[in-house]
């Protein structure tokens, strides 16, 4: 079953924001990093419902894989899938997403 990848645009401030941080302390190693979250989400696009529902959420929809320490929360929906966050697994994900105003509900801003 494959679908149509659309990140959100906070999704891609955060694939920036984790490849900036990285990036401070070694080049190669934040191009591993973000190597290995692009890989992940072209393995969506295969297996969508692949990933494990996020427990912070408990919604069918919202699942997320994992890319060295960090989730990749997404919503399928359809054919699509949205790319909602890139996360440090460390993170009160719960909280992040209050704080940010991060939508769970389709978003059709999403690229």
């Amino acid at each position: 079953m494959a679908v149509r990848i659309r990140w959100t645009p906070i999704a891609v401030e955060d694939l920036t924001s984790v490849h900036d941080f990285i990036a401070a302390e070694s080049r190669r190693y934040a191009r591993i990093v973000i190597g290995e979250i692009r890989r992940r989400v072209r393995s969506i696009h295969e297996f969508p419902l692949a990933g494990r529902v996020v427990p912070e959420f408990d919604l069918e929809s919202i699942r997320q894989v994992p890319a060295h320490n960090y989730r990749i929360i997404y919503r399928v929906h359809g054919e699509n899938v949205d790319i909602l966050g890139v996360v440090h697994g460390a993170r009160d994900l719960e909280s992040l997403w209050e704080r940010d105003d991060r939508p769970l509900e389709q978003d059709e801003s999403a690229q």
